[in-house]
């Protein structure tokens, strides 16, 4: 073949070539992908020389791809789209956010750029985009590489969480004065548990409930409406005197108008009368001051009045303005003087309220009925409350199915200041929460719903800064740690922490967890939501878990259900029960898996009761208990076999000696031996019992060397049980 038609026929190789590839660039652009240029120098077409090389395909692609570039600088647009230069950007040196999958189309858009500027830069890295499209996520590597060489800079985006929209329920704004009506006064009758506070209610609305209390004691407050000879009217809030129940009586102040504060004239003021003082003071409430017990031969009313100067209680008779009005509950006397003060006082307040529209108050007590389901008594503060009403408080809801008053007689609406009981609660809401009507079921969800994210994500902050606590803790132990080794070779870091973890490698997992814990679990149940509450707080008191760890895993109102003995059995517990009951079933239940069930019903009995439960587990301590104490006067050696063993020549001090027992060899108050006797003999006769004044020859160790005045102690271990070291904050 000559030289002419091998010329032609290499012409014909490469315009087939050069066809493929323009096919390819057309195809490409119509995907919105990039090819990718072989990086070769460019050979010209003319001449050509007769070489192997010369057919391989890549030379034929290299020339092709020069000329097309040569070719697509003369087009303007082209080249715009083409030409790729970090220069072009440079000095806008913009920072573009980042995030983890972006696409293509997504990197472009925060880059605002066209897809084409990503393709080409990522040619340019070495990068197959063959098989990229726009909707292609990118690996984080390839996205920072392409705003590199994009002359641009980079950071990640933070972050934004969604933020929910609040659907929460809220008062109403103040109403109009001219729609406000009288309402009655609601007064909290507060003082020292003892000092006749119930009895005086008793004698207000004339019934027994004083003889019916527990001990007592009120455990819980009661709100009645009492209706005055004179057709006024009051509502009364009757709250616990005892100290468990402090929280309750604040609770009462936030929502009463005036403050009956009852102080025995016997007694004088108290401890619980100085609380009640503050209560009432925090509340910023007027008070009337009820001097009971008026009627008994130590009643000294006066003592009283200068013992509540010290408490910023200053009566009218010292230039103040508290009423004094001495009384005796127990056998009514000036008992009505006492309301008409009352009375006079709400007048000068002149007590007003908005009845119309959505209802507004306040949970007083919250319990659990059998018949009824959750039943809650509360305060109407704003509103006519009517059946039928939607109603939520704290992350519960009810829609009023029945009400009652103070007698357990039906209502069909309570007006403001009235008390009331609420039956139609979908769950027992929280003592001393706020009620609020709300238009219909649905936003009753809606508020429900509300509140229990927000509860969440308190409960996830509250979290989280006690993980960072830890974290921070543990990071600066981990430093202090390696900053104590930095000096040392590998070998020795290696010895110190294996030491230090020893005894916790030889350990099973389980025991690592569990070793040296003494846990009581208890569980406790309550009749109503402010006795629970009270029970917990005196727990919260507990201040030896180093002797035994207190653990309430449960605590709820209502009766001892299966569930209850189902978590005791899981956590080994024990069931505590304040004013509640336990059927027989139950009982039964509980006996048969071995689980405790304690029922209260005095705070007292139940605080006495846990500290019992609480000693039982404790580990039994051994002491040394001293029978016999001998003093060594001389010393004697006597041959046994080819040895000579020392004998302590001792006479009896104090108590007896008993040969079975142990023994001590005690020089200059440091114990030197401990074990047991050889031999114990009184003139060369062997005994086992040697009394006081007697003299004996004891034998010990043969190794131990003996002094004259050493004293020897006879002595026993006894196991005694240990007691809780715990005060409960009464």
């Amino acid at each position: 073949m000559n030289r002419w038609m091998m010329l032609k026929l290499e012409n014909l190789v490469q315009l087939h070539c050069s066809y493929r590839q323009l096919h390819s660039l057309f195809y490409r652009k119509i995907h919105r992908t990039r090819w990718k240029p072989v990086q070769s120098p460019a050979y010209p077409m003319w001449p050509v020389q007769l070489h192997p090389q010369l057919w391989q395909t890549d030379t034929f692609i290299s020339v092709v791809l020069s000329q097309y570039r040569l070719l697509a600088t003369k087009e303007k647009k082209r080249s715009e789209k083409l030409k790729f230069s970090p220069k072009k950007h440079k000095e806008e040196k913009q920072t573009i956010e980042i995030h983890q999958r972006m696409t293509v189309e997504d990197l472009a858009r925060a880059m605002d750029r066209d897809t084409d500027h990503v393709y080409e830069a990522l040619l340019l890295s070495g990068i197959n985009v063959d098989s990229l499209e726009p909707d292609s996520v990118l690996e984080e590597v390839w996205i920072k590489k392409v705003i590199t060489k994009s002359g641009m800079n980079y950071k990640w985006a933070t972050l934004k969480q969604k933020i929910r929209e609040n659907k929460d329920a809220v008062k109403r704004l103040p109403p109009d004065p001219t729609l406000l009506t009288p309402r009655p006064p609601v007064v909290t009758i507060l003082g020292h548990v003892d000092h006749g506070k119930t009895t005086l209610l008793d004698r207000l609305r004339k019934t027994q409930v004083a003889a019916m209390e527990a001990g007592g004691i009120t455990q819980h407050i009661g709100a009645f409406l009492v209706h005055l000879p004179s057709g006024e009217k009051i509502t009364f809030l009757d709250t616990p005197g005892h100290a468990a129940f402090s929280a309750m009586r604040a609770r009462g102040t936030g929502v009463t108008d005036i403050v009956i504060l009852v102080v025995s004239a016997e007694d004088g003021v108290m401890k619980q009368t100085i609380e009640s003082i503050q209560h009432a003071k925090n509340a910023k409430v007027p008070i009337i001051l009820a001097i009971n017990k008026c009627d008994k031969p130590e009643a000294d009313p006066e003592r009283v009045k200068k013992e509540l100067l010290a408490h910023d209680v200053v009566c009218e008779e010292y230039g103040g303005d508290v009423q004094a009005i001495p009384i005796s509950a127990l056998k009514g006397e000036n008992l009505m003087a006492l309301a008409e003060a009352t009375v006079a006082l709400a007048e000068i307040l002149e007590l007003k309220a908005d009845s119309t529209g959505l209802v507004e108050g306040t949970i007083i007590e919250s319990r659990t009925d059998k018949g009824k389901g959750p039943v809650t008594t509360a305060i109407i503060q704003r509103g006519t409350l009517k059946k039928g009403c939607i109603l939520v408080a704290g992350q519960s809801w009810a829609k009023v199915r029945l009400m009652f008053d103070e007698n357990s007689k039906t209502v069909d609406e309570a007006t403001p200041s009235m008390p009331v009981e609420i039956v139609g609660w979908k769950e027992i809401p929280s003592a001393g929460a706020e009620i609020l009507e709300v238009e219909s079921e649905q936003r009753a969800h809606e508020v429900v719903d509300w509140r229990n994210y927000a509860e969440q994500q308190k409960i996830i902050e509250q979290d989280m800064e006690v993980i960072e606590a830890k974290r921070k803790e543990h990071k600066d132990a981990y430093k202090r740690e390696r900053e104590s080794l930095a000096n040392m070779t590998w070998r020795q870091r290696k010895a110190i922490l294996y030491k230090t973890n020893k005894h916790l490698m030889s350990m099973r997992p389980k025991e690592r967890v569990e070793s040296d814990r003494n846990v009581l679990p208890v569980i406790v149940k309550g009749d109503v939501d402010g006795s629970v509450e009270a029970v917990l707080n005196v727990l919260d008191s507990y201040n030896a878990d180093d002797e035994c760890e207190l653990d309430v895993i449960h605590f709820g109102v209502g009766d001892v259900n299966e569930n209850d003995i189902n978590l005791a059995e899981t956590f080994k517990g024990v069931i505590y029960g304040f004013s509640v009951n336990a059927n027989k079933s139950i009982q039964q239940l509980a006996a048969k898996k071995g689980i405790k069930i304690k029922l209260h019903n005095i705070i007292y009995h139940l605080i006495e009761d846990l500290k019992d439960e609480l000693n039982s587990k404790l580990p039994s301590s051994v002491v040394e208990h001293t029978i016999g104490e001998a003093s060594v006067l001389d010393i004697f050696y006597v041959t046994v076999g080819k040895s000579k063993v020392p004998v302590a020549g001792c006479r009896v001090q104090k108590g007896q000696l008993v040969r079975k027992m142990k023994f001590k060899l005690i020089r200059n108050k440091d114990v030197i031996w401990k074990g047991c006797l050889t031999s114990m003999k009184h003139h060369k006769d062997d005994v086992q019992v040697i009394k006081t004044g007697m003299d004996c020859g004891l034998s010990l160790d043969k190794n131990i060397e003996l002094n004259i005045g050493d004293e020897i102690i006879c002595y026993e271990d006894k196991e005694v049980e240990q007691t809780i070291s715990w005060d409960p904050a009464f």
